[in-house]
């Protein structure tokens, strides 16, 4: 990191202290936007199962979040 400069910013909000370089770095509104409110869960699965999920995650190219959360939507929505 020679040569480059770095300056300790305290964000807008309360948080944490970040280092930024003498170009860029931390922004409001910057990242990703978020699609909800995200918990934690433990899942207890067969294996037979978790294979099932992660086939059907390389098939569609989508994460296991993204397929789960898919599933318990899809069953919410025909309740």
């Amino acid at each position: 990191m020679t040569g480059k400069k770095i300056k300790i910013a305290v964000p807008d909000q309360e948080g944490q202290v970040s280092l930024m370089f003498s170009r860029g770095g931390p922004r409001a509104g910057a990242g990703r936007k978020g699609i909800g409110e995200t918990k934690k869960v433990s899942l207890t699965l067969t294996k037979q199962v978790w294979d099932e999920l992660e086939n059907r995650c390389s098939v569609s190219g989508l994460s296991k979040s993204e397929v789960i959360r898919g599933m318990i939507e899809a069953s919410l929505n025909n309740t």
